[in-house]
């Protein structure tokens, strides 16, 4: 594991547990093939106005995808197979099964965004001129993830998040 702080993760959390967040997440997810530990990673760092460079957005999009592909996808696909019936396996088998699936999921989510918390902790200690925002984030992120860049879901969920507790979106750095 990275020597992340956990920062990322407790924030990530508590934005995620707000029913708002999490429904444009999966929007995003779901409907336009966006990566919501990546949207999430971009947005923490906005939060925070942490500018993320190209370069550093680029390591975070090449992980994000490797890991994503390799990892959280296939388990994604199969706790979502097992939510409906195989028969003829009764269901609380298939039941207990898809949890011990969801957790995995989840943790590989965590490890994904303890790396990415990791990859942007030695960038914010380099100067820059411009400080970074969420929205702007969350745009440079979604773009190198994928051709086709949902500006409006992306914009209404930074503007989510930034609406949401000044102890959760806030530029609180003590956290790190």
């Amino acid at each position: 594991m990275s020597p992340a702080s956990g920062a990322l993760w407790e924030w990530a959390v508590a934005v995620y547990a707000r029913e708002a967040v999490s429904a444009r997440c999966l929007q995003l997810q779901d409907e336009h093939g966006q990566c919501v530990p990546l949207l999430l990673w971009a947005a923490w760092a906005g939060a925070r106005r942490w500018p993320l460079s190209a370069d550093t957005a680029a390591a975070a999009v090449a992980l994000s995808h490797a890991w994503n592909d390799t990892t959280v996808a296939p388990l994604r696909a199969i706790r979502r197979r097992l939510k409906h019936s195989v028969p003829p396996m009764s269901d609380a088998p298939r039941l207990a099964v898809r949890e011990r699936v969801k957790a995995l999921e989840l943790e590989a989510e965590r490890q994904l965004l303890a790396e990415l918390e990791a990859l942007v902790l030695p960038a914010i200690t380099e100067q820059s001129e411009q400080p970074g925002d969420l929205a702007s984030s969350l745009l440079a992120v979604a773009a190198q993830w994928s051709d086709e860049v949902p500006r409006a879901q992306l914009l209404a969920l930074a503007a989510e998040i930034n609406g949401s507790d000044s102890s959760i979106s806030g530029v609180d750095n003590n956290g790190i």
